[in-house]
């Protein structure tokens, strides 16, 4: 069993902030930990603009706090997320967050991610390495 709260995650290698200075992340469940899936607490700052294409990976978003629009680049359909909203990026697509006011949610990636992920120049993680959450250098979770 682990137990991690956001305070323990705070100022670690695990607090992840954005090259573009639009985000930070609190990465609570990595591919280490070798479940099959991420889980982040993730901040988008207000009046900033993120786009990204998780063509690696799939995501499901729950707001918990603050408000955004969304953009489907794939349909070009915008939506309203605000607290105890979810979104699925299920099939890959290519989308924008516009955050109004601090956004605030809860994440999770399939496959996982490791941890250092930042966006690319198409919005993109990287591919997860080949084995990455098998690796006997990653089979011992963290203690906490």
């Amino acid at each position: 069993m682990i137990v991690r709260s956001l305070k323990d995650i705070e100022n670690t290698e695990r607090h992840v902030r954005a090259a573009s200075g639009t985000w930070e992340s609190k990465r609570i469940v990595l591919a280490k930990e070798k479940v099959g899936f991420s889980l982040h607490e993730t901040v988008l700052y207000a009046g900033t603009e993120t786009s990204m294409w998780y063509a690696n990976h799939i995501e499901a978003v729950l707001c918990v706090e603050g408000e955004a629009e969304l953009t489907d680049h794939e349909t070009g359909l915008t939506h309203w997320i605000e607290p105890g909203t979810m979104y699925l990026l299920n099939g890959h697509e290519r989308h924008t967050l516009r955050p109004k006011t601090d956004f605030r949610c809860v994440c999770v990636f399939n496959p996982p991610v490791t941890g250092r992920e930042d966006h690319d120049e198409n919005g993109v993680y990287p591919p997860p390495e080949p084995n990455a959450w098998g690796d006997p250098q990653l089979t011992e979770p963290e203690e906490g």
